[in-house]
């Protein structure tokens, strides 16, 4: 039986139950004996117990208990990793949501616009659909508390709940403008780890998955969306895994979804810790679900943990081809253990190793700098290995794909009409105006529409810098320093002039990326998340990248060679 560890990123995220290891929570296996460990733990324990009922009972102003040692607490953390943290009672829901996908609630995102509140994204077939709430309703108050000013996490708390239980949410319709109070049965919101599969290719043989978290169940799921895709189509030519920006998960579900595609009783990953007890190796339990069919899996530099034991594991078995950038390079586990109270401790107590016996940790926490800073595993410290048919892999730095695509940056001008939700506006008030659109995967804007939107901004704020103004304001500063300025003003403002024409020019130069993000948020409105991603294929380099290889069977099997 698989021990449930936690492989992520995050702060609170993730959780280990099922087996109690044995001992403490603190277990100083280190060149001081146990008893002199012990008793600087006991002693210390018992001056910062006396320090905080001193400080509860003189300090001149009243103190919050609680907050005081959590703040002592996450101080302590600090100075290990980022994944050790303390979880308090406050905090389990949000920690076992990262691990479960499920929380009670109505099933929608909360959208913040200066002091106002609007919903975000709503969940198909979530209870805040079927009463009627859609993206860009202004919410007034809930359960008649006025929200105005609150912060997404104070909305958050008001509006999770048990499941059955009910909330009344006051709202200003998006598109009537009429106001009303909505009274929502709260359910088991569940989100999926596999939001969406299809097919792809020129023959439609080749079958797309995205998986976006390694949560309980996920390789369930996962074989269930194959199982339907072979239903569709018998004979696939290949299978692309998508995991780019999946940050990780639960360590048993990295090996079974590897069993999919590896046969039962193959090493997936060893763990080594302090402790004897928390060394293991971790084989594929059951027979596989197609050990023929050829793979790609899609990687970035997000992906993380879980997701790196599946792509590190594939690529140490010669099985499947990684296509991306560089994964990001966690290679520890974290347990949790219970510290009373309700309240838990996620620590790291194991590095893990893929088949080959590389470690893909990028970050050497052991090893601080004087500042306290930590830095990547130096090129002289990592190790060549060899996978399964002899090609050499390296430790300590995620893990570098076979195929390598640069990913694009984004402009400015995009991130600009993002964060000041213009992409989020327009579509509200398109869904208005269009009652349906053609599929996810078919939906475009025409130039005419596109024309239309960049209208629509003319009267809005959409001010930004580029790198180039960036530079141009430092060399300026630069010149007034070393007086040089007063020689080049001339020339620098005719400079600036002609970089803010340009600026006009970037509706222009970045038109299909504008479009493109602005067809995604329209689409969401109509067919939710497995809508998002559909859309987002359809110019997705990766994937086009992958399906290439999968419809080139020698293009496949040449990067597999040694």
């Amino acid at each position: 039986m698989f021990r449930r560890i936690k492989l992520g990123l995050g702060k609170t995220r993730g959780f280990w139950t099922g087996v109690v290891l044995a001992g403490s929570v603190f277990l100083f296996i280190n060149s001081t004996s146990p008893s002199d460990s012990y008793f600087e733990v006991a002693k210390n324990l018992d001056i910062f117990a006396t320090l905080c009922k001193e400080l509860n009972t003189y300090y001149v102003d009243p103190i919050e208990p609680g907050s005081l040692i959590k703040t002592g607490i996450d101080a302590m953390l600090d100075n290990l990793d980022p994944y050790t943290n303390y979880i308090t009672e406050s905090e389990i829901e949000e920690y076992e949501f990262q691990t479960t996908g499920k929380y009670g609630g109505i099933g929608a995102t909360m959208h913040k616009k200066g002091e106002d509140i609007y919903v975000g994204d709503v969940y198909e077939n979530s209870p805040a659909q079927k009463a009627g709430l859609h993206p860009g309703d202004l919410i007034i108050s809930i359960d008649n508390q006025v929200i105005r000013s609150k912060t997404i996490d104070d909305i958050s708390v008001l509006l999770k709940g048990s499941p059955g239980t009910q909330v009344i949410i006051q709202v200003k319709d998006a598109f009537s403008g009429t106001i009303s109070n909505k009274m929502i049965t709260r359910g088991e919101i569940e989100l999926s780890s596999v939001p969406y599969a299809g097919l792809y290719g020129k023959a439609n043989n080749i079958a797309y998955v995205k998986l976006t978290q390694f949560t309980d169940g996920c390789s369930r799921q996962l074989k269930m969306a194959l199982d339907s895709l072979k239903k569709v189509q018998p004979q696939l030519k290949g299978v692309i895994l998508d995991l780019r920006s999946n940050p990780g998960g639960l360590l048993n579900e990295a090996v079974s979804t590897c069993n999919l595609f590896v046969d039962k009783g193959q090493l997936v990953v060893s763990t080594k810790g302090k402790s004897a007890e928390l060394d293991k190796d971790y084989k594929t339990p059951d027979v596989a679900w197609d050990m023929e069919v050829p793979v790609t899996a899609l990687v970035n530099h997000s992906s993380a943990s879980a997701s790196e034991i599946v792509s590190g594991t594939l690529q140490d078995l010669d099985r499947g081809v990684i296509i991306g950038e560089r994964s990001y390079g966690k290679g520890l586990v974290q347990n949790v253990r219970p510290l009373g109270y309700n309240a838990r401790l996620k620590l790291t107590t194991a590095k893990y190793y893929t088949p080959s016996g590389r470690c893909i940790q990028a970050i050497d926490y052991s090893h601080r700098n004087a500042d306290g800073s930590v830095g990547n595993v130096p090129d002289s410290m990592k190790k060549a290995f060899k996978t399964k048919g002899g090609r050499i892999v390296k430790s300590g730095g995620g893990i570098e794909p076979d195929v390598v695509l640069k990913q694009e940056s984004i402009s400015r001008l995009i991130v600009t009409l993002y964060t000041k939700n213009y992409f989020f506006d327009y579509a509200t008030g398109y869904v208005l105006n269009h009652p349906t659109i053609p599929s996810a995967s078919d939906f475009s804007l025409t130039d005419n529409e596109y024309e239309l939107f960049v209208k629509w901004l003319q009267n809005k704020d959409y001010t930004y810098s580029t790198e180039t103004d960036e530079s141009l304001d430092s060399l300026k500063s630069t010149a007034i320093r070393e007086k040089y300025y007063d020689d080049i003003k001339t020339e620098f403002a005719v400079l600036q002039s002609k970089l803010g024409h340009n600026k006009k020019q970037d509706f222009i130069k970045y038109k299909d990326d504008i479009k493109h993000t602005l067809e995604n948020e329209i689409v969401s409105r109509y067919y939710f998340q497995r809508g998002r991603i559909a859309q987002s294929l359809r110019n997705d380099k990766d994937v086009a990248k992958a399906i290439e290889i999968l419809e080139n069977p020698t293009e496949y099997q040449g990067y597999l060679k040694k």
